[in-house]
């Protein structure tokens, strides 16, 4: 069932818009007051690729990437991502003289790891890290640290839509941030003013999407 009052905030790219709902939510890590709702980024190729293009851009000739990792359900955006840096002769040191494509494991206990048929595509390689946001940073930084512990080079974290520039002092590049959405704000659970004038939670939500209470 979808959420009621639904807004768009479109950019030059027709294929390129985020859809919001204003209201209480509840995320596993802090209270928001709107849910950005990148369902169809993350799985309609044309929206797929137009935010791939944008992050893109961010990056450099000089830039290094090996691997995309993707977090969130983003590897349709990761592919892309690969297909673009291919496509512009970015540079890769690795030795297939391509661009992997990856998605972590979460353990019970929410901890990032990589069976050792997928650490060749994280050691030693430069890794650019994928996320539908990054907002309070706990998902991103987990990658972060992942990656290094697993010997791989974090080269940058890119998001569809996020609060901060820098995350375990890596930059952070997205495709929409607070200037678009301004009076976006996210709270801790225990200090939300939402639950305080008592508003009820509307809906729970992670990177699956969300469910109405």
């Amino acid at each position: 069932m979808p959420l009621d009052n639904t807004q768009k905030i479109r950019t030059k790219n027709k294929n390129l818009f985020l859809r919001v709902t204003k209201g209480h939510f509840a995320t596993g890590h802090s209270h928001i007051n709107y849910y950005i709702d990148v369902t169809s980024q993350k799985t309609r190729l044309s929206e797929a690729k137009a935010v791939a293009e944008t992050l893109v851009s961010y990056y450099s000739l000089s830039t290094v990437v090996d691997t995309v990792l993707c977090l969130d359900g983003t590897e349709v955006i990761g592919t892309c991502i690969a297909e673009a840096l291919t496509r512009n002769d970015f540079r890769n040191l690795n030795a297939h003289q391509t661009v992997y494509v990856v998605t972590p494991e979460h353990t019970s206990g929410s901890q990032l790891i990589f069976r050792d048929n997928l650490v060749t595509a994280i050691s030693n390689k430069h890794v650019l890290i994928l996320a539908a946001s990054v907002t309070t940073g706990y998902t991103a930084l987990s990658a972060i640290e992942a990656v290094r512990y697993y010997g791989g080079n974090v080269v940058g974290v890119s998001a569809i839509f996020a609060t901060v520039d820098e995350c375990g002092g890596v930059s952070v590049n997205s495709v929409f941030d607070p200037k678009d959405l301004p009076d976006y704000a996210s709270y801790n659970s225990h200090e939300c003013p939402l639950c305080k004038v008592h508003k009820k939670v509307d809906a729970i939500v992670n990177s699956f999407g969300f469910s109405k209470l």
